[in-house]
């Protein structure tokens, strides 16, 4: 699930909760349709800079278009936030104010048939966000183990068929290759039944993307490097979508605001370090009633904040 391509989640509270200062320098690691990066550079003096990534060149195009009255305050970066540090040094620029992450995909590619994307549209299995890259979705149906199958059901979509799915998938392709979204719900169909079908798709979808794009590992990557890159004072914000990705977000935060080094001795106690973070959201912000009713999948959105210390 994500945030819709034209109306962003939990826009208020973004800008509420990473706006620092208004002359700062701030990251949106996932520009999207341009929605965050349009009220962060609304509450942003002249003398405020917004860097915005995304790895889809199609998202990019489109939000330079809605963004054009603020180019002079803008920086356009395609490729994927998991190297924001590197990126961010070769510009010359060492420390930001605030870092937003708005994680998972837009409804632009999931409502697009030909990424493939959606259980609910046939097209050929793709599933990635950047269409650049060689491996998509197909590659992952059609030539992954059946050890390997289940391992990302389970692991990325916690389907409790997996090893069912997995092996029906591996049977399935022995006699032709597996093309497409709907041929791919069939066979999870074929084993779960109508009653839980919907529910059963997003998770193979899910997981199937989550590999596609390896969005597990880049969130744990950027997250780790935002210690480096905020300066004292500035914001993490991150909007997340399923749990996986939340339980990385909340458990970073709760270490980096609690450093505890193990002795590995047991009469020695442990050592306490200083913090990196504070925690300001101590229970996540959830999207308003209104905010669902104009964009259903903000139902699952969640977003944690932290501050530098």
């Amino acid at each position: 699930m994500t945030s819709g391509f034209h109306y962003s989640v939990l826009t208020s509270a973004v800008t509420r909760c990473l706006i620092t200062k208004s002359d700062g320098i701030y990251v949106d690691g996932t520009l999207g349709g341009g929605g965050h990066a349009e009220a962060i550079l609304t509450n942003l003096s002249g003398r405020g800079k917004l860097i915005a990534f995304d790895i889809d060149n199609e998202a990019l195009r489109f939000a330079k278009h809605r963004l054009e009255s603020f180019r002079e305050q803008l920086i356009f970066l395609n490729g994927n936030f998991s190297n924001i540090k590197n990126i961010l040094e070769k510009l010359g620029i060492g420390k930001i104010d605030g870092l937003l992450l708005d994680l998972g995909i837009s409804s632009f590619q999931i409502d697009e048939p030909r990424r493939g994307f959606s259980f609910q549209r046939d097209h050929r299995i793709d599933m990635r966000m950047n269409q650049d890259q060689v491996i998509n979705g197909w590659d992952v149906i059609n030539n992954f183990s059946i050890e390997k199958l289940q391992q990302i059901f389970q692991n990325y979509g916690e389907e409790r068929y997996s090893k069912r799915i997995a092996n029906k998938i591996v049977k399935m392709r022995e006699k032709k290759t597996i093309d497409t979204t709907t041929e791919l719900s069939e066979i999870v169909e074929s084993i779960v039944g109508k009653r839980f079908l919907n529910k059963s798709l997003a998770r193979i979808f899910q997981a199937i993307r989550i590999e596609v794009n390896r969005e597990l590992d880049s969130l744990r990557e950027v997250l780790n490097d935002s210690i480096d890159i905020v300066n004292p004072g500035g914001r993490i914000v991150v909007i997340s979508y399923h749990s996986l990705e939340d339980r990385i977000v909340k458990d970073f935060f709760r270490e980096q605001s609690t450093i505890v080094i193990p002795s590995g001795y047991k009469y020695i106690p442990d050592r306490i370090c200083k913090p990196s973070l504070k925690v300001i959201t101590k229970k996540p912000i959830i999207a308003t009633d209104e905010e669902i009713h104009i964009n259903p999948r903000a139902r699952s959105a969640k977003l944690r904040a932290a501050e530098r210390i």
